[in-house]
């Protein structure tokens, strides 16, 4: 018989691995609603037509596409069939696929539900999404996404907030994070004044390598993709500019002098560390110019959350864009978003071991079972500690007291009672400490007391 396994690409959580996630989950959720972000969700498959045509040619064929239920035949000739065409088979037989991200689900939602949302609108999202992609480390084809956006303002306020959020995410997470950003303006006034304007794409995906391959070698890329000389030699002040983000500014106003977009970029950056300076953050904030972020996406200040203490990619990303829902026929409707890595800042718990305790709500207590006449005593007792908010189990059969002892190890409970003949005679619970192997006889509201801390 074949060994039941899973579709390449996907995993199956553990209880603890799940506890993990939605202290992670919960934690994002708890800071979204200290700032009056919303929750929607949208479901699992979308109409194609909703999904083909945003994402690119290659996105398009990462699409999960869902075949028509019933005669997904009909309506394809035995010509087209002979054919063997994937895409216009597709294009035929399949009617929807699951979703690639969460941002165009979103843009549809906005339009779809226009009339009934109260603009500016905050919404957070945390659902699975799915990529026909070729499965890799920590790379999958089904993983979550946790998105939060603001649309239907242009306020730069939203920036600001945006940076206390993932401020105040990482602060409660307990990893030590430096918030880089830009501006796309910027890096559009760059290209400008160095007389390469159409080139903006190559010049920032060069610039976007300089951590990984060096100055060097992004020079030489920028000549391989037909950059002048004199081109190159104007963006090297850019390239390693150097000191505080003030002076940062400083140099910039004088380097773009000539650029209205690119001091437009400028001048959005220096309102958001302005008002930023108003309230306090922890993390590092530091202006980056080789941070360069879904060029064809963004259109102002762009965001990428690094963390300090462990070697891994930006586990928090985002930027403000213009025309959401152009695509869906509703133009001008501005916003900024940003995504929390969910999967890297999983990684990065686990590897600096940062879970508190209690917050992967395990069991704490395990109540022994002598039998049936122990049972009867033991249930209302137990109601009675769960009230108190202890999570409590029961052993459900009276097996070997060897046997429910190594139920308790295997789960890692902390505490367990054992209430015998004797204890149910002097209405006491035994109360054993699984790490010190201490043992006491304490009553109800003791055992409470102990494990609530209360005093």
């Amino acid at each position: 018989m074949q060994k039941p396994s899973i579709p390449k690409g996907t995993r199956d959580f553990s209880p603890e691995e799940m506890a993990k996630r939605n202290y992670i989950f919960n934690t994002i959720r708890e800071v979204f609603h200290l700032y009056g972000f919303q929750q929607i969700e949208t479901p699992a498959m979308e109409n194609l037509s909703t999904l083909m045509g945003k994402y690119g040619e290659e996105g398009d064929k990462l699409l999960f596409k869902i075949l028509n239920s019933g005669d997904c035949f009909a309506g394809i000739s035995d010509e087209e069939l002979m054919e063997k065409n994937p895409l216009r088979f597709a294009a035929k037989a399949c009617e929807k696929g699951l979703r690639y991200d969460l941002t165009v689900p979103f843009a549809r939602y906005v339009v779809q539900h226009r009339n009934e949302i109260s603009f500016p609108f905050k919404r957070y999202q945390i659902q699975p999404v799915w990529r026909a992609d070729r499965p890799q480390k920590g790379r999958y084809r089904e993983f979550y996404q946790c998105d939060g956006d603001v649309v239907g303002s242009d306020s730069l306020i939203n920036e600001v907030e945006l940076i206390q959020i993932m401020d105040e995410v990482f602060h409660r997470f307990g990893i030590r994070v430096c918030i880089k950003m830009n501006n796309r303006k910027i890096l559009s006034g760059i290209a400008e004044i160095i007389g390469e304007a159409d080139k903006i794409v190559d010049i920032t995906v060069a610039i976007d390598k300089l951590d990984k391959i060096g100055l060097d070698n992004v020079n030489e890329e920028l000549r391989s993709k037909g950059l002048p000389e004199e081109a190159i030699e104007r963006l090297q002040p850019i390239i390693m500019l150097q000191g505080s983000n003030q002076e940062k500014i400083a140099t910039l106003k004088e380097v773009l002098s000539a650029s209205e977009t690119g001091l437009k970029g400028v001048a959005e950056l220096d309102f958001i560390l302005e008002r930023i300076s108003h309230t306090p953050i922890r993390a590092e904030l530091e202006l980056d110019l080789t941070l360069a972020r879904g060029l064809n996406y963004y259109t102002g200040a762009i965001f990428e959350v690094k963390a300090l203490d462990v070697q891994i990619g930006s586990i928090t990303g985002g930027g403000r864009y213009d025309n959401l829902t152009g695509v869906f026929g509703m133009e001008g409707v501005s916003g900024v978003g940003f995504s929390f890595g969910a999967d890297r800042i999983f990684d990065v718990l686990n590897q600096l071991d940062l879970y508190p305790e209690g917050s992967l709500k395990t069991t704490q207590l395990l109540f022994v079972n002598f039998g049936q006449k122990e049972e009867i005593h033991l249930l209302p007792l137990i109601a009675k500690v769960r009230k108190a908010g202890i999570r409590t189990e029961l052993y459900p059969e009276s097996t070997k007291m060897k046997k429910q002892m190594g139920y308790a190890d295997a789960k890692k409970i902390p505490f367990v009672a054992i209430v015998g003949e004797n204890e149910i005679a002097e209405n006491k619970i035994n109360l054993k400490n699984m790490l010190t192997g201490e043992q006491c006889l304490v009553t109800a509201d003791e055992l409470i007391d102990r494990l609530t801390g209360r005093p």
